[in-house]
C-alpha cells in the first residue's frame, strides 16, 4: 500500500472530505487531491501535521515494509475496551456537553460533574473558568481504569461555551477524548488532533471564530493500572 492509498483510507476512516482535510492541513482541496493521486507529496511540515490528524507516525504514512504495509487500525487496549468506550461517550454526552447538573465540589471552588451506570462511574472536575484545568476519569467497579487531564484558555470575547459543548457532544468512538476532528457551525469552527490511543495519548482542540482562535486546550491520558 503506497502512501496516496493509506491516506485514502485513512480520511475515509475518519469520515473527512478532501475539503475537510484541506482545512486542517491549512491548503487547498486540490492539494489533497494531488497528493491521493499520487502526482505530489507533502513536505515535513504537513506529514507531521497528518500524523497528528489521524494518530499514527510518518512511518507508517510514507514507509513500506517488505512484504506488507498495511496500516493496522486494531487497537487491543488492556483495559475493558468496547464496554468502556462506550461508557465513556455517553458520560461525555451526558456531563459537561450534555449541560449535566453540578455535585457538591470536592475542592475549594471546583467544578465536579457524575455519571454512573451501574458498574462504571465517571467523573469530571475541574477548577477555573476562561482559564481552566482539570481531569476525567473512570472507574469500574470503585477501580479506576482510564483518566485524561486537560488545561485550556479563552482567548477572546467571541468564544462561545454553547458551541464548544455542542462540539464535544459529537464525540465519536474512534477518536473517544474531546471532540471530532472537525466540527463547525455558522462563523464558529472546533478541531483536535490526537497522538496515540486510548491507552496512552496527547491532543489538542481549538476553537475559530471567523478564522481567529478563540480558544484552546491541550489534553493526554491513557489508561491505569
Amino acid at each position: 500500500m503506497n502512501f496516496q492509498e493509506k491516506l485514502i483510507l485513512l480520511r475515509k476512516k475518519f469520515k473527512m472530505s478532501q475539503e475537510d482535510l484541506a482545512e486542517m492541513v491549512g491548503l487547498s482541496r486540490q492539494a489533497i487531491a494531488k497528493w491521493e493521486t499520487g502526482k505530489s507529496l507533502p513536505d515535513i511540515n504537513k506529514l507531521i501535521a497528518l500524523s497528528r490528524i489521524f494518530g499514527i507516525s510518518i512511518d507508517s504514512l510514507v514507509k513500506c515494509e517488505e512484504g506488507d504495509c498495511t496500516i493496522l487500525f486494531d487497537r487491543k487496549d488492556t483495559i475493558e475496551s468496547n464496554k468502556m468506550i462506550d461508557f465513556l461517550l455517553r458520560a461525555k454526552k451526558a456531563a459537561y456537553a450534555g449541560y449535566g447538573p453540578e455535585s457538591s465540589p470536592s475542592r475549594y471552588s471546583s467544578h465536579d460533574i457524575i455519571y454512573e451506570e451501574g458498574e462504571y462511574y465517571y467523573y469530571d472536575t475541574y477548577l477555573g473558568g476562561e482559564k481552566f484545568a482539570g481531569e476525567e476519569g473512570v472507574w469500574i467497579n470503585k477501580n479506576p481504569v482510564w483518566a485524561m487531564n486537560y488545561t485550556g484558555r479563552v482567548l477572546s470575547q467571541e468564544f462561545s461555551g454553547d458551541f464548544l459543548k455542542k462540539a464535544l457532544s459529537h464525540t465519536a468512538k474512534e477518536l473517544p477524548y474531546r471532540g471530532p476532528l472537525l466540527f463547525t457551525e455558522e462563523e464558529y469552527t472546533y478541531h483536535s488532533a490526537i497522538i496515540g490511543d486510548i491507552n496512552w495519548f496527547q491532543g489538542t482542540e481549538e476553537i475559530f471564530y471567523n478564522g481567529i482562535k478563540v480558544y484552546e486546550c491541550v489534553f493526554h491520558g491513557g489508561d491505569i493500572r
